[in-house]
């Protein structure tokens, strides 16, 4: 027999890696109510949306829009500069005038093509000294076809074949979620498939099928997450708590990234690549596709926020049931302002590094930090920045507000029972206690 204040062995908390408490049948009840509604909106919106595969277009021929095979290194000789064609094309794919460097070994390559209807065709590659990247016998290399070129101009090396050490990669990463998250980290991994299917079939296809890119991002980005999360977390109220603070996070990085990108005149055409977009398809509103990259952008990180504060506030109701609503999102809120101050520098960081490039030239122009921020280039990045931070930042409190009201109105598992084991005040003003 145990003592009413005691917490009995069969009714031990469960934590992270156990399953939620279940929650009462009228708190699922109204999570339904929110939820099938706005999973039935993104269903519908699939349907709609559904793009049925890219459209066709002619090769330009111009950056990734060539037609490419793959080749082989053969050989390598070294041959003297001046006895071959200074002008050449390397293997980024544009042609640079001679270096007039004076004497010096270039390296002579021929390269057999190893896939497509030329098979077996070779031609030869000049690379200079002064090149950023040599080519060496038996490499795999990726070559770019033009079919009007004369024949003997028809292919050059645009890249190197990197698919092995990608692979390899890949699989250690695959290995080390299984080994650490076990079942968990395997539906983790099918979940980033999905996504990445969503992202494939849907998403890109439906952008350049002329879709709205903005609603395109927001019925992708919801099926992401819908999927995502009861995958990896379970159909349970804790995660759809962590969807309703994502779904609600998401609106506002909407809202803001629409005022803000109109506001500061950001037209999403600032580089080779965003032109040749433009410049296939120019009824894709460049604009909208900014917005759409910032709201699909800043879903994962949301994900970790809301998922991490849902759980934080689930886990101190169950080791004090009797916590108010109050107490929960105080204790949750302490542990969020953690979590989003780490997670702020880390998005911010994420950013800078991959503008790292960009940044340099600006160093080198020595240009005013005013002129660098003004930039379309750079204004592009602090505008996703920051409108992604506010939706990480507000997703803290929201988040944890609803798991508290949520954990506080139920009446079932560990909170049903510690109230049914404390004190109990009568209509007569005398305590009395459950019997043990």
């Amino acid at each position: 027999m145990t003592s009413p204040h005691t917490d009995p062995e069969p009714h031990g908390h469960s934590h992270s890696h156990g399953p939620a408490a279940p929650v009462s049948k009228h708190l699922r009840k109204v999570i339904a109510a929110v939820l099938i509604p706005f999973a039935g909106a993104v269903v519908v919106g699939l349907v709609v949306l559904w793009p049925g595969g890219a459209p066709p277009h002619e090769r330009t021929g111009v950056g990734f829009d060539r037609q490419t095979q793959q080749g082989k290194v053969v050989n390598i000789d070294k041959v003297d500069c001046k006895d071959v064609n200074a002008a050449q094309t390397p293997i980024s794919g544009e042609t640079t005038p001679p270096s007039g460097s004076g004497p010096g070994l270039c390296e002579k390559a021929t390269v057999e093509v190893t896939t497509g209807h030329d098979k077996g065709r070779t031609f030869v590659e000049i690379v200079q000294p002064d090149a950023p990247r040599q080519l060496h016998e038996g490499q795999g290399v990726v070559v770019a076809y033009a079919p009007d070129a004369p024949r003997d101009l028809q292919y050059s090396v645009t890249d190197v074949n990197r698919k092995f050490p990608m692979t390899l990669l890949a699989g250690i990463f695959a290995l080390a979620v299984i080994a650490v998250g076990r079942m968990r980290g395997v539906m983790a991994l099918v979940a980033l498939a999905v996504s990445f299917a969503v992202l494939t079939l849907f998403i890109l296809p439906a952008i350049l099928q002329g879709s709205n890119p903005l609603l395109v991002a927001v019925v992708g980005a919801s099926a992401i997450m819908l999927i995502a999360l009861y995958m990896c977390h379970g159909l349970t109220a804790r995660t759809s708590v962590a969807v309703i603070g994502t779904l609600i996070s998401l609106l506002l990085i909407g809202l803001l990234g629409s005022l803000f990108i109109g506001w500061a005149s950001l037209t999403g055409n600032t580089d080779d690549n965003t032109g040749l977009i433009h410049g296939l398809y120019p009824h894709i509103d460049m604009s909208g596709l900014l917005l759409a990259g910032v709201i699909i952008g800043s879903l994962g990180v949301l994900d970790d926020v809301t998922v991490t504060q849902t759980s934080a506030v689930w886990e101190l109701h169950q080791a004090n049931p009797t916590m108010g609503t109050r107490g929960l999102y105080r204790a949750g809120i302490r542990i969020g302002r953690d979590h989003i101050a780490s997670v702020v520098n880390t998005l911010v960081l994420a950013y800078a590094g991959a503008a790292l490039p960009l940044l340099l030239l600006f160093s080198i122009a020595q240009s005013s930090v005013g002129t660098v921020t003004n930039s379309e280039l750079v204004a592009e990045e602090i505008v996703r920045t920051l409108v992604g931070s506010i939706g990480l930042v507000a997703s803290v409190p929201v988040t944890t507000v609803l798991a508290a009201l949520v954990v506080s109105a139920d009446r079932t598992g560990v909170g049903a029972e510690a109230g049914a084991s404390a004190p109990v005040r009568t209509g007569k003003g005398r305590r009395r206690r459950t019997k043990p």
